[in-house]
């Protein structure tokens, strides 16, 4: 017995009527309606390299949190952020912590790094000829590097770190990608170079796969929050303790000793870092700007610290080692996602380190407003409030 396949149109399969056909063939299959479904305002042809099979839209609410105050050196000055959330208070959350900031001068934000990698792995009959294959990958660097950019224009390969195990050795090609995330130009650049490698190298590769998966694409991992993996991006900022008092009804000290109790709490539950609840806000910023969804995994990872400073105020910041986002490309010029980054100034060219800082600014926000509504005892009441949980 064969299933019944989901219609497609081989002259055009991205127009209104070939996603009506397809609302059709599942309102029928799954005895249901797909009204909401079938209400959107762009035009289908916009979408190949976005979608398969388009059936129409699942509509997400959208508010927007600010304004946030950044100093950055690519975001400078106030910014309203998109968020698409389903989740009550996450908006209010941010846009509390988005206040506090703001009336402590702002929060300052540094791009350190910025790389995307592919990591093919080459297998030998023994250790000493993966070992010598890794010094003739050293010696021939600039053609391979050649080799790579003949695919890409913005693409360029900054240098290919190199880990031996067993007889086979990880190549972690680097590059920068310019405004794009760019994950598939470093697999075709990659590729690229490894065709070359396998016709030029004098010994014998008894074995090569594109990924080793040292790249840990789409994956949460340690080599990347040591040796970034998109933008790695530091917020940071010292909020008076007046302002602690009167806006978070709490302390420095109680900040910090919350923070501790949470590093330790984080350390015996054998978490991966020790942010609060970064996903929130990038996740929710993600949806809205038409970043890939997925690479959350990776970008969600923090590391906080927090300082108690001598004239009694509370240093706070943010690294984000592996935060993946683009200005261009992907899913960022569909119609809404095109629309939430032109209202930052963030879509187009040379924008995506602009928009590192702001989510990096952002996910800040929200660690500062969570960590306070937990110490002052107020998180319970505003989900009450605001949230699923209201009676």
């Amino acid at each position: 017995m064969s299933s019944a396949r989901i219609p497609r149109n081989k002259e055009n399969d991205y127009s209104h009527e070939a996603a009506a056909m397809r609302r059709a063939f599942i309102e029928d299959q799954g005895q249901c309606r797909l009204e909401h479904v079938g209400s959107y305002s762009f035009d289908p042809a916009t979408l190949p390299g976005n979608i398969e099979n388009f059936t129409g839209v699942v509509q997400m609410p959208l508010g927007y949190a600010g304004p946030l105050r950044v100093i950055g050196e690519h975001a400078h000055g106030e910014f309203y952020v998109p968020m698409a959330t389903t989740e009550g208070t996450l908006v209010a959350s941010y846009s509390r912590g988005m206040r506090l900031t703001r009336e402590a001068g702002g929060v300052t934000t540094t791009v350190v790094d910025d790389a995307m990698q592919r990591s093919p792995v080459f297998a030998f009959s023994d250790a000493r000829g993966a070992r010598d294959f890794g010094n003739w990958i050293s010696e021939h660097f600039a053609s391979i590097k050649a080799a790579a950019e003949t695919t890409t224009r913005s693409g360029k390969l900054r240098n290919i770190e190199q880990y031996a195990a067993s007889r086979m050795l990880y190549l972690r090609f680097n590059y920068t990608t310019g405004d794009a995330a760019g994950q598939n130009m470093c697999g075709k650049a990659t590729f690229a170079a490894c065709r070359w490698i396998l016709d030029n190298y004098p010994g014998t590769i008894g074995r090569y796969f594109l990924s080793g998966n040292m790249d840990t694409d789409k994956k949460h991992s340690q080599l990347n929050t040591l040796h970034t993996r998109g933008k790695r991006v530091i917020a940071e900022i010292t909020l008076p303790r007046e302002l602690l008092r009167d806006l978070m009804r709490t302390t420095p000290e109680a900040m910090y000793a919350a923070r501790m109790a949470s590093q330790l709490g984080g350390l015996m539950a054998g978490a991966v870092h020790n942010g609060v609840h970064p996903a929130n806000g990038i996740a929710s910023v993600f949806i809205a700007t038409g970043q890939d969804e997925a690479n959350v995994a990776e970008s969600h990872a923090s590391l906080v610290h927090a300082e108690i400073t001598p004239e009694g105020d509370y240093y706070y910041s943010v690294t984000l080692p592996s935060l993946i986002v683009a200005s261009y490309g992907g899913g960022t010029g569909l119609a809404t996602q095109r629309e939430c980054l032109e209202s930052m100034g963030c879509y187009g060219a040379g924008k995506a380190h602009k928009l590192a800082e702001i989510v990096a600014a952002t996910v800040l926000c929200g660690e500062v407003s969570l960590g306070a509504a937990v110490v002052s005892e107020e998180w319970v009441s505003s989900h009450d409030e605001l949230g699923r949980n209201r009676p």
